[in-house]
């Protein structure tokens, strides 16, 4: 892109009193956690004999060149991180995705030591870490339920595997001096009508209790739980729900997590975002693209996304709110899909960041409401592509239509070789 252009962008938003390139040097230091599981299908590296993910999670699809072991996943997550633009990303790892070599005997088997490679890789390629634990793929995943289970010896298991997460996610965050966001989602729930509802929530209060009884340093562990409306085979219901987590998180003033593509079609999790800031301290989003059911499709521009970023900006709540992709699509390029997403996210960040909120503010403390929604439409075309261009540019990453080609020439030369 020309400087020409984006130095007509930056006069037209100055019209607006937004300085492009005040906002340029604002985003890309605003952490975004780019999941890490789109690369590997969702297996993990615990069992160098472990099939496909279950218990709650599916991964459709067998594109070529799916990551089989840990230094293929380190390279795509490379790759990934040359093309989304920012220097402030952190990469979400799960507790399966430890450097285990493919020979833990057992998942409570895990320990700080299991991180210690991960840790220093974050450290060479200057990104920060996150680590939630994996509560499915697992034998003691019985009848549907983990921590909710009825039987002593089930529950009690992911109780002692939950604490043993939070102990070492705090270890990360302590050698990473960034707080390491350690997300608890369980697929705990029933395929059809069951009159034992509340018999597995307060047997899942309790768990969750002694799972976090021990308290680590904020500036080490950010803690939050995730809900669900049902997942695949669990349609009748599921225990976590948003109201239980809610007031789950308010109680024990942990965090919560959002997640885009576990609730209704209906809803806007955009809107939930305010409705729980005055009473949490960490919001944490897990951004993904439900289709007709939480089938976590891969992140694109869409309104919501853009509707969230706003909220977040408008709110000026990025100390509370952290941001983050999780969806998997094992029908595509995958190394392409979990770039095409944290770009998405990039790009409706950018568009908040953009937008003249004062202006809009103070046509409606005027009740001038039409200016307020003619501003809010008329901002639609504002030339925000060309910022994005310079935003990329800057950055040193690809921009639109070039980081395909990169991620074409990379499926050529890396990925399709491996069998």
């Amino acid at each position: 892109m020309s400087n020409d252009s984006y130095d007509i962008a930056k006069r037209k938003y100055a019209e607006f009193g937004i300085n492009t390139d005040e906002v340029i040097d604002k985003i890309k230091n605003i952490p975004i956690s780019i999941h890490s599981w789109q690369l590997d299908d969702v297996m993990g590296f615990e069992d160098k004999n472990a099939g496909r993910p279950s218990g709650g999670v599916i991964s459709i699809g067998d594109y070529p060149g799916r990551c089989r072991n840990i230094d293929e996943y380190r390279m795509d997550l490379e790759k990934v991180l040359s093309l989304v633009p920012g220097s402030k990303k952190k990469i979400g790892l799960q507790s399966n995705e430890g450097d285990y070599k493919g020979e833990l005997k057992d998942r409570n088997d895990m320990s700080k030591e299991h991180f210690d490679s991960w840790i220093e890789w974050a450290k060479a390629n200057k990104v920060g870490l996150d680590m939630s634990p994996s509560f499915y793929s697992h034998k003691y995943v019985k009848d549907g339920y983990t921590l909710a289970s009825k039987e002593k010896f089930i529950r009690q298991y992911w109780i002692e595997y939950g604490k043993i997460n939070r102990e070492v996610a705090s270890y990360i965050g302590e050698k990473m001096q960034i707080p390491c966001i350690s997300n608890l989602w369980i697929p705990d729930g029933s395929k059809d009508i069951t009159p034992s509802r509340n018999e597995h929530r307060k047997i899942l209060k309790e768990a969750l209790d002694e799972v976090y009884e021990k308290k680590y340093p904020k500036e080490t562990l950010i803690d939050c739980v995730e809900s669900k409306l049902f997942g695949i085979g669990f349609e009748f219901y599921n225990v976590g729900t948003i109201e239980f987590y809610i007031a789950y998180a308010m109680t024990k003033k942990i965090g919560l997590t959002l997640d885009s593509g576990h609730f209704h079609p209906t809803e806007a999790v955009s809107d939930k975002i305010s409705s729980l800031l005055p009473f949490l301290d960490n919001i944490f989003l897990h951004l993904s693209r439900g289709l007709r059911w939480d089938s976590d499709h891969v992140t694109t521009l869409t309104d919501e996304l853009i509707a969230i970023m706003q909220e977040i900006v408008r709110a000026n709540a990025f100390n509370r709110v952290h941001i983050g992709t999780d969806y998997f699509d094992a029908s595509m390029n995958r190394v392409g899909a979990l770039s095409l997403g944290a770009r998405a996210v990039s790009k409706a960040l950018l568009i908040a960041l953009l937008e003249p909120v004062k202006m809009i503010k103070e046509a409606e403390d005027n009740g001038d409401y039409f200016s307020r929604l003619a501003y809010i439409e008329d901002l639609k075309l504002i030339p925000f592509g060309d910022v994005w261009e310079h935003y990329c540019e800057v950055s040193g990453v690809p921009n639109d239509f070039e980081w395909i080609k990169e991620v074409l020439k990379y499926e050529k030369e890396v990925l399709v070789k491996r069998k």
